[in-house]
């Protein structure tokens, strides 16, 4: 895989994680960070980069577990 793909996919990762920033709602703030941490975790594994799998696959859970949490909270409102 080329030098420019691979810094790509984590440039790609970083756009999302910092639009994540700019858009409004706890939801889509979770869900773009969660996006993006996705990508993380695969420009980690093409870079054989540890910390940042580990760190990313925690956030992932993280972010799926406050997503979900969101929804069930929204439904019981409806």
């Amino acid at each position: 895989m080329s030098p420019f793909l691979i810094d790509s996919i984590g440039y790609g990762g970083l756009a999302i994680n910092l639009y994540s920033m700019s858009v409004k709602g706890e939801y889509r703030l979770r869900l773009m960070s969660l996006i993006a941490n996705i990508i993380y975790i695969l420009y980690g594994a093409i870079i054989s980069a540890t910390p940042i799998i580990a760190g990313c696959t925690i956030a992932v859970f993280l972010h799926g577990y406050h997503l979900r949490r969101l929804k069930i909270k929204k439904n019981s409102n409806d």
